[in-house]
């Protein structure tokens, strides 16, 4: 039986490390934790918070993900809102207030805070 989600994996370019922990760590809070060594060969980043780890994997032949996405629970959704003006929001989901945005590279992310 499934009892938790270990990880979300997003692909990302070549090159797109840095762009990815200022996105990931700088405005998600999230903190960028080391690759086993022989991962970290192939690139990309892993980034950890409080129950949630996100994996970026590097693909030759990138293509963000424009309608499939993690939907992350936060707990400051108007700060967040204000860190990412291009932010698109949506109070469709009973029960929650959230917005979408897209990371550096293009995958789409959403932020939900309950009410």
């Amino acid at each position: 039986m499934i009892t938790a989600i270990h990880h979300v994996q997003l692909a990302a370019p070549k090159g797109s490390e840095p762009r990815l922990k200022e996105f990931y760590e700088g405005v998600l809070g999230l903190k960028e934790v080391p690759k086993p060594p022989e991962l970290a060969k192939r690139g990309g980043a892993w980034f950890r918070g409080p129950g949630v780890e996100v994996h970026l994997g590097i693909e030759d032949d990138f293509r963000p993900a424009a309608k499939a996405h993690p939907g992350f629970l936060v707990d400051n959704l108007d700060e967040l809102a204000k860190m990412l003006p291009e932010a698109i929001p949506d109070n469709l989901f009973p029960g929650y207030r959230r917005i979408y945005v897209k990371d550096p590279v293009g995958n789409r992310i959403e932020l939900l805070q309950a009410v």
